[in-house]
């Protein structure tokens, strides 16, 4: 019987598409093991910057640029693989297999009423994210979409642990319109994890929100969507560890306990539980906002 042999249009799918599945953290290792297969340095180069680019902005694969993080996602796209930093007013691409910024330009913004707005919000939420993240990251980008102006807030916070066989990361998304008088907040909030210490497990748990505020003024309302965020992880995260405890009791106990197929010996999946609720989950609890410390961080 003879062998199909995928044509290079085919070979090019397939890579970008294992490529683009590699979870959090471990991009760089499924491109290296592809590397062994393919044997084209050529074509795994040209397929991993193309997938390295999506992959940044499917897990919200942070940098830093003059001691800021920047957080890439599609909204800070500008084209020709280059990503925005509002913050640096610079624009670049991001090679993930080099972990290396390159062709680095000046890229100039409208300083208005938004681009203030934009600055309150991302100080605002920076309390949040400092006090109950790990090694937490946000960002706050603007968007204009028929002349209509967006704030989106992106929040990042992973913890990648190979070699104790486990990768995890918590993001979420927020997005709202700069209107006066009322706005709607829609949200997301992603957490996945990869537990590979004898058993291949991947656990992915989304979440989506929908909230109105007030607008009162710019400082009032970079505060309330600050605690907003803080409310809708809290509740989120604590349901979170309800779910994973009541799953560590039935499911896990009744239904997936099997042998491992060629040790013969049962999972632990209670360790495994144990070890997921380490992840990098944010601190319960909240806050003390005031417009003085919003003042301190603006200046």
């Amino acid at each position: 019987m003879s062998r199909s042999t995928l044509s290079r249009k085919e070979k090019e799918k397939v890579i970008r598409r294992l490529l683009i599945q590699a979870p959090p953290g471990e991009f760089v290792n499924a491109f290296d093991d592809l590397c062994l297969l393919i044997r084209d340095e050529k074509l795994m180069h040209h397929q991993g910057e193309c997938a390295g680019h999506q992959h940044c902005q499917k897990y919200s694969v942070p940098l830093s640029i003059d001691g800021n993080a920047v957080l890439l996602s599609h909204h800070n796209v500008v084209g020709d693989y280059r990503f925005f930093d509002y913050q640096s007013k610079l624009s670049f691409k991001f090679d993930l297999l080099q972990n290396q910024l390159k062709d680095i330009q000046s890229h100039g913004i409208i300083r208005n009423e938004t681009e203030y707005l934009r600055t309150v919000v991302l100080c605002a939420l920076k309390l949040y994210v400092n006090d109950h993240y790990p090694k937490g990251n946000c960002n706050v980008l603007r968007k204009t979409v028929k002349s209509k102006e967006f704030l989106i807030a992106c929040i990042e916070d992973h913890s990648y642990e190979t070699a104790d066989y486990w990768n995890g990361l918590w993001k979420s998304k927020w997005i709202f319109q700069v209107n006066p008088f009322l706005t709607q907040v829609t949200g997301r909030i992603f957490v996945q994890a990869h537990y590979f210490r004898c058993v291949n497990l991947h656990v992915e748990i989304s979440k989506d929100l929908k909230e109105s505020l007030e607008v009162v003024n710019q400082a009032q309302l970079a505060l309330s969507f600050a605690r907003l965020v803080e409310e809708q992880e809290n509740k989120f995260q604590t349901s979170l560890l309800e779910e994973l405890q009541e799953l560590s009791n039935e499911a896990l106990r009744r239904i997936l306990r099997r042998d491992l197929p060629v040790t013969r010996t049962h999972i632990d999946w209670q360790r495994i539980l144990s070890d997921l609720n380490l992840v990098m989950y944010p601190k319960l609890g909240y806050v003390i906002y005031s417009r003085s410390v919003l003042c301190n961080w603006i200046i």
